[in-house]
Parts: C-alpha cells; sequence; structure tokens
C-alpha cells in the first residue's frame, strides 16, 4: 500500500485543508458533551432559563460547525480519492500497453481488467475512508479519552483497561485478512475470465445449445467467489462482536463505577451523563477503526495486485547490438524459441527477404507461422538466433520506432466501436485520400460504397454488423493506410472468396511492390506466387522456395496443393 501512497503526493494541499475542516468539526463534535455535562450540573440548578436557552443555543451551533465542516471534508476527501484513482487507473493501463506478450500472458488478460477495474475501486474506497474515518476515528478515541480522562479519571482507567484486548483481536484478524482478500481477488479474476469467453463465445454456446451447461458453469465460478468472499468477511466480521463485548462489558462497569462515585457524591449526575455520552463516542470511533481496518485489508491487497503490474520489471529493454553489413531488409537467422521454456515451439528458422519480396509461410494449425511473426516485431523475445530490419536486429531498435515499420493484420484482430474511417486511420491522423486508397486496394470500396453512411458507418463492438469477409478488408485497409515498410498478413484472407483474394493480391504487387511482405496462409492460392514459401511443421521448416521448387522438393507442400488445387497450375 506504501507505493500507491506517491501518488497522493500531488493532492497533499487539498489532504491539509481537508485535515484541517475534519479536524475542527470533530473538535467541536467533542465539546457538544462538556456543554451539556456544564448545563445540567451548573446552569439548571440556577434556574435561569435564559441560560439555559444560551447555551443550548451554543450546542446547536456546535453540531451545525460540526455538520458543515464534515461535509465540507468529505467532499475534499472524495475529490482527492477520485483524482489518485485516476491517476492509478491511467499508469495501471498505460503499464498494461507496455508489457510484452509474455508478461500479458503471464497475468492473464482476465485478471489485468480485475486490477484495473475492481481493485482500483478498492484502492479508492481506501483512500476515501482514510481521509475520513482515517482522521476523524482517532480523533473522537484520542480526544474522547482525554476529556473524559479530566472529568473523571477513575471510569477513564476503567474504559482504557479494555483497549489492549481489542487491539489483539483487530491486529490478529487483520493480519489473517489480508491473503484471504488477495484470495478472493484471485477468484474474481477467474470470473471475469469465465464472463469473457462466455461473452466471446456466445454463438457457439447458442448454435451448440450450451446455454445451460455455461450457466452451470458460471454458477460454479460464482459460488466460488461468494465462499471465498464469505470466509473474508467473517474473518474480518469478527472484530465487530467482538469489540461490542469489550466495550460494553466497559460500558457496564463504567456504570456501575459511576453509579457509586455518584451515591458517595464523588461525582455529579451532569459529569456521569456526559462520560457516557463520551463512551458511546469512543464506541463509534473504535467500530470505526474496525471498518477502517476491514477496508485496508481489502485495500492493501489490492494495492499489492496493482504494483505487481506498475513495477514489474520491463523484459524487452533495448540493447546495444552492432549492425550488420547486409544487404537483406528482413533476416531470420537460425531462430529457435519457446514459449514455456520447455520445449522449441519453432526450431533453427532461417530465410532472407530482399526489400519488396514476399514471403509466403504455409504449414498446419500450431505449426509456428504466428509465431515468426511475433517474433519478427519483438512481441516476444527470442531464444537463440538472430533477427535483424536492414541489418539491425531487432532488440536494439526502440519499440516506438521498430513498431512504425510494420502494418499488421493479426488471425484474430479486432475492430472498434466507431466509423469504418476511424478503424482504418487509427489514430495516425491520415488523409482522406490515403484511407480511400487503402480501402480500395483492400477490395472494401465495393460494401463501403453500398453503406448509407459510407466511411462514416458506425462499427458495433468488435464489428459484428459486418460479415468476416467485409471485417478481413476493413482490417487489411487499415494495415494498407500506413504504408509501412514490411506488410504482415496473418491468414488475413480466409473469409474471402477466391476472386477477392485474387483481386487483393493483384492490388499489393501493384500498389505496394516495394513493401516487404508476409503472408501466413492456410490456402496455396494466396501465397502461389510468392517469392519464398516456408513450409513449416511443428516448428521446424521442412521447405523453402517458390511454389515450383517446393512442389518437386517437399511432399507436405505438394500433398497440401494437390489436396486444395488439384495439382499445379498456373
Amino acid at each position: 500500500m506504501r507505493e500507491i501512497f506517491r501518488y497522493l503526493k500531488p493532492h497533499v494541499p487539498k489532504m491539509l485543508g481537508g485535515f484541517v475542516f475534519k479536524f475542527s468539526g470533530t473538535v467541536v463534535e467533542l465539546l457538544i458533551p462538556m456543554i451539556l455535562s456544564y448545563i445540567i450540573d451548573d446552569v439548571v440548578p440556577t434556574g435561569n432559563i435564559t441560560l439555559v436557552y444560551w447555551w443550548g443555543g451554543a450546542m446547536l451551533l456546535c453540531a451545525v460547525m460540526a455538520l458543515v465542516n464534515n461535509i465540507v471534508a468529505t467532499r475534499m476527501a472524495s475529490a482527492v480519492a477520485r483524482e489518485a484513482t485516476r491517476s492509478i487507473r491511467h499508469d495501471l493501463f498505460a503499464k498494461i500497453s507496455y508489457l510484452s506478450s509474455r508478461q500479458i500472458d503471464d497475468f492473464s488478460i482476465p485478471s489485468l481488467e480485475s486490477r484495473l477495474t475492481t481493485d482500483t475501486y478498492n484502492v479508492n474506497q481506501v483512500i476515501g475512508m482514510m481521509q475520513r474515518l482515517g482522521v476523524r476515528a482517532p480523533i473522537l478515541l484520542v480526544g474522547g479519552i482525554f476529556v473524559t480522562m479530566a472529568m473523571e479519571p477513575v471510569l477513564t482507567l476503567v474504559m482504557i483497561a479494555i483497549m489492549p484486548f481489542i487491539g489483539i483481536v483487530v491486529w490478529l484478524v487483520t493480519r489473517k485478512g489480508v491473503p484471504m482478500y488477495t484470495y478472493l481477488q484471485k477468484g474474481i479474476d477467474i470470473m471475469v475470465r469465465t464472463v469473457r469467453e462466455n461473452i466471446s463465445g456466445i454463438r457457439v454456446i447458442k448454435a451448440l445449445s450450451r446455454t445451460e451447461q455455461e450457466k452451470e458453469h458460471f454458477s460454479q465460478v460464482n459460488r466460488e467467489v461468494v465462499n471465498r468472499e464469505t470466509r473474508a468477511s467473517i474473518t474480518m466480521g469478527i472484530t465487530n462482536p467482538m469489540m461490542n463485548l469489550f466495550l460494553n462489558t466497559g460500558l457496564t462497569l463504567v456504570v456501575v463505577v459511576g453509579a457509586f462515585r455518584v451515591n458517595s457524591g464523588v461525582t455529579k449526575v451532569g459529569a456521569i451523563i456526559a462520560f457516557l455520552s463520551y463512551f458511546t463516542i469512543i464506541l463509534n470511533a473504535m467500530l470505526s477503526i474496525t471498518r477502517l481496518f476491514v477496508m485496508y485489508s481489502r485495500g492493501s491487497a489490492s494495492a499489492s495486485r496493482i504494483c505487481e503490474v506498475l513495477y514489474t520489471r520491463e523484459v524487452l529493454k533495448v540493447t546495444e547490438a552492432p549492425a550488420v553489413s547486409e544487404k537483406a531488409h528482413v533476416v531470420f537467422d537460425d531462430v529457435s524459441f519457446s514459449y514455456q521454456k520447455k520445449g522449441d515451439d519453432i526450431s533453427h528458422i532461417s530465410f532472407t527477404l530482399q526489400k519488396g519480396e514476399t514471403l509466403g509461410i504455409i504449414g498446419g494449425t500450431g505449426s509456428g507461422k504466428s509465431t515468426i511473426a511475433a517474433l519478427l516485431m519483438r512481441l516476444y523475445e527470442r531464444d537463440s538466433g538472430s533477427v535483424r530490419i536492414s541489418g539491425r536486429p531487432v532488440e536494439s531498435i526502440p519499440p516506438e520506432e521498430l513498431h512504425t515499420k510494420f502494418g499488421v493484420v493479426f488471425q484474430n484482430d479486432v475492430l472498434f466501436a466507431d466509423t469504418i474511417a476511424s478503424n482504418i486511420d487509427f489514430g495516425r491522423n491520415l488523409p482522406q485520400e490515403r484511407i480511400v486508397q487503402a480501402a480500395q486496394c483492400a477490395q472494401a470500396m465495393e460494401f463501403i460504397d453500398s453503406l448509407p453512411d459510407g466511411f462514416q458507418h458506425m462499427l458495433t463492438p468488435r464489428g459484428t454488423n459486418l460479415s468476416g469477409g467485409q471485417k478481413q478488408r476493413v482490417l487489411l485497409a487499415r494495415a494498407l493506410a500506413g504504408y509501412s515498410e514490411i506488410l504482415i498478413l496473418d491468414d488475413s484472407s480466409s473469409a474471402l472468396d477466391y476472386r477477392t483474394d485474387a483481386s487483393l493480391r493483384k492490388a499489393l504487387r501493384e500498389n505496394y511492390s516495394d513493401v516487404t511482405t508476409i503472408v501466413i496462409a492456410q490456402r496455396v492460392s494466396s501465397i502461389l506466387h510468392a517469392d519464398h514459401i516456408l513450409v513449416l511443421e511443428d516448428g521446424k521448416a521442412l521447405g523453402y522456395g517458390t511454389h515450383e521448387e517446393l512442389m518437386e522438393t517437399c511432399p507436405l507442400y505438394r500433398e497440401i496443393s494437390e489436396s486444395q488445387m488439384g495439382g499445379d497450375f498456373d
């Protein structure tokens, strides 16, 4: 939790102002029982009703001042909590944006979503409560004890005697509660993941009549979260009844001792009434501190989860590496890589592309096709070998420079809830002519022109109001619009018919002939005319060459070609 406090530094002046208002309001609140004691013991016996009205008015004034000051302080505390949480959420989002793909895999997307939402909310609650109850409750507690000590030292000592027992209970419960709330947040991660999976696969679930099974699965996950929260709440809830037990025991002792002291004439009735009022104030202050510890336990667990992300070390650092003098544009030199570090997912991959050449990559599912693209863009760090662009190792190129070199269509790419033009532009402030040109090359103009709003047609989240082929064409237009030096098309034409696919390949040859292109495909027709074709199986290169060469030398490629096209053709 201490790491989170740095977000409060810019708000120290406002926090100090809130402290002043909260402190003055709380002190005024402590005066009310004292004035009541004075009225009962000293004013009422005089029979002067005017004085009673005056001192009663003073009590009312103190109550109004306490109310106003507490409202102002609470509003200031809420503002600080809101702004601090916004900064935390911004930095957390920014950090997530720069995490490597391996780090995202380790944290998991549902967990990152939970940290960005639920955990930041818990921290917000703690920051606000620390400024409200964290100031008011200790002042009421300590101030009440000092005032009662001045009024009735003997009765105060009776009350103080129970404080160590309360402290021990709070310490033990808090020590056990923090790990339980961490465990609860992990359960929430699982629930978020389950919800994401069900929402993403809702069409498949309905099509296969799996609704009831998925409802039962979610119910199990939800019950587990409820059970974890129940266990944590029960553990933390022990403090309230234990506090009530100790404090009410103390109250009983105070009443008994006070009765004897009043009976013996040592103490006045007004003082006992005031003392009981202060005891109630102290009781409520202790209960508030207990609630604060409960919330702090939850917020501390959430803060730790947030700091795990904020302070995670950057693994894809830019390192100094000598450039290689070579004419090739893209080079993979004996590259191997493993996701789990148990066995290579790709092994000893090598190829060389000159500027403007096209590489086609084909192979079965899980053969490592997309992994090659990820290593080229340095979304992951290769385990061995070298990946170079224009002679520069990719690890020596700053990310902001490296990623501008690519136009990419991923296998499961995303369209956003915005206009078609905005999805193609993607915040790059491209001229309209470039957007139109990219859409024409991507064969998207045909359906865009048929829409009433054209490029201003609003898409739903993930582009669900477009067909699969239409989505792929918009995604292709987005990749082409930037006119990057390297174009990566990862299974980007699988939803296109053969005619549209052929038109796309022709447009790429005519308009992007100087762009080095890597086409990852399932169809031989998509890579038939590539300058080089890499055939993968289980992460290993089984063939490399042109279509004609592979038909002669690579049985796997020949088998795929014949099964799809019935043999070789031009």
